[in-house]
Parts: C-alpha cells; structure tokens; sequence
C-alpha cells in the first residue's frame, strides 16, 4: 500500500486516516493542514507531489537567533518581513500551486512567489502574526524544507548554474563519435575488419545515445509532459516526440540486427537543440553585464561632495555610489541601496517591496531600504553598502508590479508548434495506413521515419537565434528591453502615443522667461530648494538656471502628481505648478500679469498670492519631425500631453498632418486614454518620460520610458530608450518587424527541410545517412541564416554597436 501524500511504500505501521493510509504521522499532519484548509486539490495535481517530511522541532532552534534572523531577512519594516529561500523538493506544477497558496495555510502569509527554474520562493509575511521560525517549520510540515545555509549569506551572488554546458558537452562528445563509428555503414564499406567489428560499433553508439537521451534531453520531456497534463501543445511535445521514436527505433534496428539506426541524427537533434537554450542563455548574460535596463535602479543619483569649502552636487551613475558616501534622493526617486537617514523629512512608499502603499515616516538617524521610493520633500542619506544591483533586478519582477501583458500573446513557435504536430502526427498516420495496405512490412518504419525526419529542431531554434541576436543589438544600441518577447510586440504595434515635455521635448535646450512680481530673497531660496526636491522634467530645468549654492530646503513639501508642488519655510508658503493648481479662478482671470498667448509654464503664488510664472519655450528633439514622419507611414501617432495647448500651434507645424493632439491630461487621464484605444483593437506602444506616465506605460501594450541623465527607472515600462537614441526609434520598429519576417523565413526553410524529408520517409527510402545529412543541415543553416540575416537589417538599417 503507498502513502495517500506522498507516494512511499507504507511500512506495517502504516497510519490510517479519513479512510486514507499514511507511511507516517508527518505526512498524515501535511493531509490535516490541507484538508482543513481546502487545499486537497493539491492531491489532483499529482499523485505523488510533496516528500515525506521528516524534521524535528529543535533543527531550527537557530531561527530565535535575532542576529541570524536579521541575516536571513530581505526586508523588515512596521511588522513586514521578506525573505527568500531555496527549496530543493520544488519538482512539479504541483509544488508551484501549494507553495504560492501559503497564505491559505496561515494567514500571516501575505504572499509567496515561486521561481520554479531556481527552484526559490519568496514570501512576504507579517511578524505579528507568524515567526520566521514558524514559517520554515510551516514549509517542513508540508515537504518543503527550506536549505538555508548562513555562511554564504554576507556573499549574495549564487553559484553559476552549468547544467546546461554539462548537457551540450555530453550531447556534443556523444554526437562527435557517433557520426565517427557511423561512416564505415554511411559509406557500406565491406572491409573484412569493419563487418567484424560491426555489431561491437553499433553498440557503443547505443551506448552514447543513453546520457544524450536520459541526461541531455529530459528537459524536453518534462517539458512536453507538463504541456500535455496543462492541455497545451508546446514545441516540446514533437521534439520529445521524435528523441522518443528514433531512439527506440534505432534501438530495436540494431538489436534485429536490421540496420545502425539514427543515433547520429539522435545526438545531434538534441546538441543543436541545446546549443540554441546555450545561445539563448549566453543573450541574457551578455546583457546582465553589459550595461543593460538593469542599470536603470536608477540609472544615476545625486550625490555630494565638497569642494573649497563648498557642498556641490554632481549625477554619478548608481554603480559608483560607495559604504559611506553621501545622496540626495527627491520625491518619487527610488533609494537604490540600503542607507541611514541623514537630513530631512522621509516618507517612504514600500509598496515596490510589500506591495502596501500606505507611506512610513522616518526620523533622522533611521535605517531606509533599498527599493522605497521617497514621497515628500528632499532627504539626505548615507549610503550603508555599495548598490545591491541583484536585488533591485529582483524588485523589477516583483508580483507587486506584475500585470501579465503576455496573458493574450502566443508567440510564433507556440502557434505553430501546435499546427506543426497535429500536421505531422496526421502525415505519420495517413502513411502508415497507406503502406499496411500497400505493403505492410513497410508501414512501421514509414510511421516512425515520419515522426523521425519532421522533428522540429529548425522551428525551436529560429525563434531563440532571432530575437536574441536583435535583443543584444537593440542592447548595444541602448534601446534596453525587458526580455526578447517585446521585439515580437514592437512589430504589432499599431498606435504609438507621445508624451510632451521630457519626451518628445529637450529639457536641457529649452528657453525659459520669467513674467510677473520680483521674488524676494526669501521665496527665490525656497524656490530653489522646492525644485530641488522634485524630479519633474519642467522643475529640474527650472532649477539648473538659479542659484544652487543659496537655497533653503523646504520644511514640509507636498508634490502633487501632474499640478504642482506645495512647500513651507518658516512663515512662508510657496505653490510652484500649473495654472489651475496655483491661481484660484478670480486671480487666474483678473491678474494683468497673465500672458494671453498660453504658453508651457510654470506659475507660482507666495502665501496665497499670485507671482508670475516661468515660460517654457520648448526645444523639440533632434529628428523629431523626421521620426515623426517615418512612424506615421505604418502607425497612428497621439500627442497626449499633461501641459496646456499653448504649443499646439508650433506642434502642428511639426507633427504629421492627421496627428491628434490632447493637452492638459492628467495621469489618470492617459491611463484611461490608453484603454479605449485597447478596447478598439488597437495595440499601442506608450513612449514617456517615466515620471507622470506610469499608469500609461503599464496599460500600454508596450510601454518604452525615455531617459536623460537623471532617475527615470519605473517598473511600469517594458524598455528604456537613451535620450540620445530618441531619433532611431522608426528603427527599432522597422528591426522589430523586419525580425518577424526572419522567423517566419526560417519556418519556411525548416518546412523545405521537412517537405524533402517527408518525401524519402512516407516512401519508406529513409537511410540513416540522409537522417544524418538533413537533421543537422536543418539547425545548421537555420542558425547561420537567422544570425546573418539579423546583422544585415542591423546594418541596412544603420543601427550599429556604439560604445
């Protein structure tokens, strides 16, 4: 009898429970906990998805340990704490769904998020109501200790996984001798020697196919297993597929003595399968160290130093920021690593990190984490460690900020995929049926040479090859995207809306007049030290042409999203934003001071009366117009600005004839903007400044933030594009298409192979040495053709690496 839990052997002791044996009282505890929590459906997943938990209560005594606790801990604040393990008995699809239902079994579990290919889970929960103690106690009681381990804990960088080098290596050395045994039958040579060694040779190449297919290739079948249990068809089902039929074909050929089998074409279907993973995950590397979107947490900070005598500010990229060095970080800026709190008032929103966006306040002297986002004035703070870039990489997937674009998006090898196997399976059959009838000793090596000649290694390959040689040229040429997928998604796009000011706009170029009542010393102070603290494109201009060195800093800030900012010192109070924020409607109409050609301007009023403002005559980006055109021949173009249409006369002059332009929008405004296009059936690509359209490039099919020289880093947006690559976006989008066209040329070339091949096998004229011409061939040309082909559009579109 086996273990209703676990699926062990139950020994005589065997414990009976709700009409169900159990091999011992942990796994009959694990059943308790999850029964009572309407967790059975776990048992549905698998038959035998956990181990059996075998611990003692004492094993994490250690846990009680404050300083350890501390070690262990990602984050811990106002009764949150997070931290992550790694789980060894993760395996299956069943593991994923019992572990990110935590908080079924305890409610002081807020959330766990699995990442099954690091078998790790990371789980926010409230100290109040579990310890950390408990909840590993939690995870052993179900069969899933944690492996903690603390002295690697001062050292976060894990071990470099190789499995992947280890199966391409076993895979290459066992197709290299294959095809060298395999020429003499290639060839039929009758050499008296070779026909005695004949049988010796075709065992030893069954032997090199046993690590290719049960080491090497299983990923292909658990893989296709789990599509299948899912109901999906993924392009590991005809892979598994064909390794499956050539392997016991080939087998039963040499143990009939019948013929050498496909072992060749069997080691060398899985190698260049796993060259192409191998390719796939050197992409992602070369980007990890390249410098990439990661880079942008945030792309640079404020730090100070002092210079005669005097404290100066200068940008520093985040990299350089050092223990002890000292930073201002603005309001909505992220703190990029761990610090103290020197100066100033903090009220940081966790949210990125807990997913609570209720904002904590901070005194002087108190510890700030990596990864809250200062909301209110200015603070001064030191930095306790170098920048934990890994951590912050891990914040960009954080479930917090994850809304799954993809949900509704198959890429191409899956569509196909699907197609390509019920295709295949249907050839398979039609000819076996044929030749039963026909000739019936045929029909069974027509079956399986079918299935054996239109295994899909060319389609899994074009796909990879593609997009990641695009992936590291958009890299190189600081278009820096989320992953591979979103090429796919640039080439769908069919409405590419513009933000304003810091996006289609030069900050740095623009004019700037100031209209209205002389400031005083006191408010000119306050404002400088106001604008200081806000990171809006308009405010960081504005405060680049006064005085930095004679500035008071605000005693309370409040910085309204899209309107303005409100600041006191002392008796004074200053509103610094739009018209509307800062004038009530019997100042905004009756002051003489008031332009009546409106401009983008920035208006202020000291203690409730109206100043005058600062005019902004923009400086438009180079190229713009011609970009503009050269969207406008595929995809309808949007300005939607948060400004008011005092540019709209001069914008009309520069954009296309047709293009649509929206003035004083609001965030909330462009958010819900973006999804009526969306419930038109419009796929719209949503290109900001970072600061004000979060919403916007969340919503948007793509969403790409512009960056300059400041913090623009937002989790809402799929890419950042460098200010000073703004002109070739129309070649992006032309890269973008042009890639899709690459593929589908490969899946052409894959189904000439195919085709070609299917003629010798439904024919029964399949010979072992036309398998091992063609398989390979196929990868190999799908390869040199989708890497060639990659670098000439790069070329002809002039995108080139520039350091």
């Amino acid at each position: 009898m086996t273990c209703y839990h676990c699926g062990e052997h139950c020994r005589e002791e065997t414990i009976a429970y709700d009409e169900r044996s159990f091999c011992c009282s942990g796994c009959k505890t694990v059943y308790e906990i999850l029964n009572s929590s309407d967790l059975t459906y776990y048992y549905e997943l698998e038959n035998a998805p956990g181990t059996s938990p075998r611990y003692n209560d004492g094993k994490f005594n250690y846990l009680e340990n404050t300083e350890i606790v501390e070690k262990l801990l990602e984050f811990d604040h106002a009764g949150t704490q997070i931290v992550s393990f790694y789980i060894p008995s993760i395996h299956c699809s069943s593991c994923i769904w019992i572990l990110e239902n935590l908080g079924k079994l305890h409610k002081g579990i807020k959330s766990s998020q699995v990442d099954f290919p690091k078998k790790k889970i990371r789980i926010s929960f409230s100290s109040e109501a579990i310890q950390l103690k408990e909840l590993v106690l939690l995870l052993a009681r179900i069969g899933y200790e944690p492996n903690i381990s603390l002295e690697n804990f001062e050292e976060k960088e894990k071990g470099i996984d190789r499995s992947l080098i280890y199966k391409l290596g076993v895979a290459g050395f066992a197709f290299g001798n294959i095809m060298f045994l395999s020429f003499p039958e290639y060839f039929e040579i009758k050499e008296f020697w070779l026909e005695q060694f004949k049988h010796l040779f075709r065992w030893l190449m069954f032997s090199f196919s046993l690590p290719v297919v049960f080491y090497s290739g299983q990923n292909y079948f658990i893989s296709a297993w789990k599509g299948l249990r899912s109901g999906i068809l993924n392009i590991d089902v005809p892979i598994a597929l064909g390794i499956t039929v050539l392997f016991l074909r080939s087998t039963a050929e040499i143990a009939l003595d019948q013929g050498t089998g496909f072992f060749d074409s069997l080691s060398g279907l899985v190698f260049f399968l796993l060259l192409g993973k191998f390719f796939q995950q050197k992409t992602y590397s070369f980007l990890s160290f390249e410098r990439d979107y990661k880079s942008y947490f945030p792309i640079a900070v404020t730090r100070l130093f002092s210079e005669e005598g005097k404290i100066k500010e200068e940008q520093v990229q985040v990299y350089r920021i050092q223990k002890g060095d000292r930073i201002i970080i603005r309001n909505e800026e992220l703190i990029p690593m761990d610090a103290i709190l020197i100066k100033g008032k903090a009220r940081i929103d966790y949210s990125f990190v807990t997913g609570e966006a209720e904002p904590v306040e901070k005194n002087s002297g108190d510890k700030l984490f990596a990864g809250g986002r200062q909301q209110g004035g200015i603070i001064e703070v030191e930095a306790l460690k170098p920048v934990q870039q890994s951590y912050l990489t891990e914040l960009w997937s954080d479930e917090v900020f994850s809304k799954d674009k993809n949900s509704a998006f198959q890429n191409l090898t899956n569509q196909i995929s699907k197609r390509f196997t019920y295709a295949v399976l249907g050839i398979a059959i039609v000819a076996g049926v044929f030749w039963i009838f026909y000739e019936p000793a045929r029909a069974w090596n027509v079956f399986t040479a079918v299935l054996i000649i239109a295994c899909p290694c060319a389609i899994a390959l074009a796909a990879p090859f593609t997009l990641g040689n695009l992936l590291r040229i958009f890299g190189r040429n600081k278009l820096y995207l989320k992953d591979a997928n979103i090429i796919e998604k640039i080439a769908q796009v069919d409405t590419v809306v513009f933000d304003k000011t810091g996006t289609i706009t030069q900050n740095d170029r623009s004019r700037i007049e100031y209209e209205g009542l002389e400031l005083t010393e006191e408010e000119e102070q306050l404002l400088g030290g106001s604008l200081r603290a806000s990171n809006h494109p308009l405010s960081r201009s504005l405060y680049n042409i006064l005085d930095n060195n004679n500035i008071s800093t605000p005693e309370h800030f409040t910085e309204f999203t899209g309107q303005g900012l409100e600041t006191t010192y002392k008796d004074l109070k200053l509103k610094i934003g739009s018209q509307s924020f800062v004038c009530d409607s019997n100042q905004a109409t009756a002051s003489p001071l008031q332009n009546k050609v409106e401009k983008t301007s920035v208006y202020i009023s000291s203690n409730d009366l109206y100043k005058g403002c600062f005019s902004f005559y923009n400086s438009y980006r180079e190229g713009l117009p011609e970009l503009l055109m050269e969207l406008s021949k595929d995809q309808e173009l949007i300005i939607l600005s948060g400004d008011n249409d005092g540019e709209r006369d001069r914008l009309g002059t520069i954009v296309p004839a047709g293009t649509s332009m929206f003035f004083d929008q609001k965030p909330g405004n462009k958010l819900e903007f973006i999804k009526k296009l969306q419930s038109r059936g419009r796929k719209v690509m949503m290109v900001g400044d970072g600061l004000n359209d979060a919403g916007a490039l969340a919503q948007s099919d793509v969403g790409i933030a512009i960056s300059e020289d400041v913090n623009v880093f937002s989790p809402a947006c799929d890419g950042i594009l460098d200010a000073k690559r703004f002109r070739d976006l129309g070649k992006f989008f032309q890269l973008s298409r042009k890639a899709i066209s690459i593929i589908n040329l490969s899946f052409l070339l894959s189904l000439c192979y195919n085709i070609i091949g299917l003629g010798f096998a439904v024919s029964g004229d399949l010979m072992p040495v036309v398998a091992a011409i063609l398989m390979p061939l196929s990868s190999i040309s799908i390869v040199v053709f989708t890497t060639l082909a990659t670098q000439v559009i790069a070329k002809k579109s002039e995108i080139r690496s520039q350091s």
